[in-house]
């Protein structure tokens, strides 16, 4: 019994020595070493999570930046135009991006995609251009399942850039009158 408490004794002593291995270098999601920036000390862990700027063609064929505001905080208002531009700092995986109309109504438009692992560049080309006064919405979201990823493996959560044309709202066209039609005698 002596024999049994002393090397368990022993075993215990030898693993407080030992103590547990020493840790790796920090690691990011993506399994990339992290580097510490030898002046500052400070650890750079590659990129950032993806972050997502939205600009619209002005009639001058220039291109202007849509202010990435919460719903909460107003919509910017931008000119009309047919023409979207969202661009995102590295590529994506498993997205869709769709337009809102203020009915929360999917607009009609033909996309293109350029992806890449450095980024996305998404244009939305509309059959015509927003109308005055109007309020959208661009949401990026998942295809399927419930979460979409960047090109470094990490989630990305859904994203709702709402913004409104400026100018007066288009008042809907009146409806056209019933015609009244003759009654026919046989």
């Amino acid at each position: 019994m002596r024999l049994l408490r002393l090397s368990f004794a022993i075993c215990a002593a030898s693993l407080v020595v030992a103590g547990c291995p020493k840790p790796s270098a920090p690691t990011n999601d993506a399994g990339v070493t992290a580097e510490t920036e030898p002046d500052t000390g400070v650890v750079d862990a590659g990129p950032g999570p993806a972050s997502f700027t939205l600009q619209y063609a002005l009639a001058d064929a220039g291109m202007e930046s849509i202010p990435l505001a919460g719903e909460e905080e107003g919509r910017p208002l931008i000119d009309p135009t047919s023409t979207l531009e969202l661009r995102s700092t590295l590529g994506l995986r498993n997205y869709r991006v769709r337009l809102f109309d203020e009915a929360e109504r999917a607009m009609v438009s033909d996309d293109s995609a350029d992806d890449s692992p450095n980024g996305l560049l998404y244009r939305v080309s509309l059959p015509t251009p927003l109308k005055t006064g109007h309020k959208y919405t661009l949401v990026i979201d998942a295809q399927t399942g419930t979460s979409m990823t960047d090109s470094q493996g990490r989630e990305v959560p859904d994203v709702r850039i709402p913004f409104q044309v400026s100018g007066e709202k288009e008042k809907p066209s009146p409806p056209q009158p019933a015609k009244k039609q003759k009654k026919r005698r046989h």
